[in-house]
Formats: structure tokens, C-alpha cells, sequence
């Protein structure tokens, strides 16, 4: 069993990993208890919109790598997981959210017994919700920007109700339940690299995977060789991008 490490040393381990050993193979269960680790990442309204698919079949990992274009990091992987954004989800999981909420104040509370903390609640996954996520081909969407624009004049207000700003609410959560994964992974001295670079069509086809999912990127798995760290971690001068304001 490899040494567990602290979240400060996790961090400083991981490395996107290029060339796995395949004379060690990981534990998948290992791997599934990150990937259970990665739905505790903060998500945007806890609406938890991300799919994780565990692939551990050796067959399947062959089909995908050409779709990753080959790259070393996908045929040498002992494993991959797969994250796919869900914003096509966005009704059942509110419904999900109202349900807890039943279960944490009691269901069917009239009004006028409800906390103003279960009202806010209520109202938030009710009605904001299915405001900012509703579309209909584009069009709900410029009515509601342009709604928000004349709003806007008057006080602050939240801008991104489009449908390609709602993708891109659905993806940063989804990015960061692969960053919990991957660090969770680092803890257990296991690696992985994320890929970009692949025909997301083919691979969503190959899995079978829903028309209203959309893959947020493929992450491979192993235990690293030497050479599959390609040089010295590069990073941008940190009083660079550093601001204090």
C-alpha cells in the first residue's frame, strides 16, 4: 500500500502523467472512492450536474485512446474516468435539491409556517432555478439577457442566464469535481493526467452516453514511470499573476 499524503503534498505530486507502468496495475475500488471524493467538490446551486463514468475494461480503454488521438496518456492508462457535464439535468436535479429540502423542514409546510430560511430555499430551487436554466433553441435565453440588461441599470444583478452561460456553469462545476479526483488520486500515490484532446462525439457514442451530456474531460489513471513526467513543473512567475487588492 503506497504512503497516504497531505493535501499540500497531493498538490505538489500531482503532474499530468504521460506514460503509465503497466506492470502496476491500481485498484479500482481505490479509484471509485476518489471518484466519490470528486461529488463532494462545490458546484454551482448544488445543483450537481456531472456524470462520472469509471472505465476499467481494457477493451474499451483500446477503442477510446485512438478517439484521444493516441496520446501516450490514454494508451498506457490502466484506467480512465470520464467526466460529463449534465446541465440537460438541470429539472431533476432541483427536484432533487426541493426533496432534501422536505426532508430537512418537513413537507408540505404551509407558507406561513415556513422559516425564511426555507422560503429563500424554496423559492431558489422553485423558481430562480428553472428561470436561469430554461431555454428554448436560444430564443428564452435573449429574452432573458435583454430582461437582464434593462434590470441591470438599475442594480446589481446576475448576468449569465444564457444557454452557453449556463454550459459554462455546468462545466466549471464539473472541472471542479475532476480537480477532487485528481488530487484525491495524488493522496493515494496513484496518477493521472486530464485530456482534452479527443473527439468527445466518438467517445459519447462508443459509451452509449445521452445526447444532453457533453464531456468535460477524459482523465487517465496509472502509476507513473520516470520518463512519463515529460521535465520540471513550469509556472508563470507567482508575483506575475498574483493581485492584492
Amino acid at each position: 500500500m503506497l504512503p497516504k499524503k497531505t493535501v499540500s503534498e497531493a498538490i505538489h505530486y500531482r503532474r499530468s502523467v504521460r506514460v503509465y507502468d503497466a506492470e502496476k496495475p491500481i485498484d479500482k475500488s481505490i479509484v471509485k472512492k476518489c471518484i466519490e471524493l470528486a461529488t463532494l467538490a462545490p458546484n454551482s446551486s448544488n445543483m450537481q450536474l456531472w456524470e462520472f463514468y469509471h472505465i476499467t475494461s481494457k477493451d474499451i480503454i483500446a477503442q477510446i485512446a485512438p478517439f484521444c488521438f493516441n496520446q501516450n496518456a490514454a494508451r498506457t492508462a490502466q484506467q480512465l474516468v470520464i467526466f460529463v457535464s449534465r446541465k440537460d439535468l438541470w429539472k431533476k436535479r432541483a427536484k432533487a435539491n426541493l426533496s432534501f429540502l422536505d426532508t430537512t423542514f418537513g413537507a408540505n409546510n404551509p407558507k406561513e409556517k415556513q422559516s425564511s430560511r426555507e422560503k429563500v430555499a424554496r423559492n431558489y430551487y422553485g423558481k430562480i432555478i428553472p428561470f436561469a436554466y430554461a431555454d428554448f433553441f436560444g430564443v428564452l435565453g435573449l429574452f432573458k439577457y435583454l430582461l437582464i440588461l434593462v434590470i441591470g441599470l438599475f442594480k446589481p444583478i446576475y448576468r449569465q442566464v444564457r444557454h452557453s452561460d449556463m454550459r459554462i456553469v455546468a462545466h466549471k462545476t464539473c472541472g471542479l469535481a475532476a480537480e477532487n479526483f485528481m488530487l484525491s488520486m495524488a493522496a493515494e500515490g496513484y496518477d493521472t493526467c486530464p485530456m482534452e484532446g479527443s473527439d468527445t462525439w466518438r467517445v459519447k457514442n462508443l459509451l452509449g452516453l445521452p445526447f444532453g451530456c457533453e464531456i468535460n474531460m477524459i482523465v487517465s489513471c496509472g502509476i507513473r514511470k520516470p520518463e512519463g513526467v515529460y521535465g520540471e513543473r513550469f509556472r508563470i512567475p507567482f508575483e506575475e499573476v498574483y493581485k492584492e487588492v
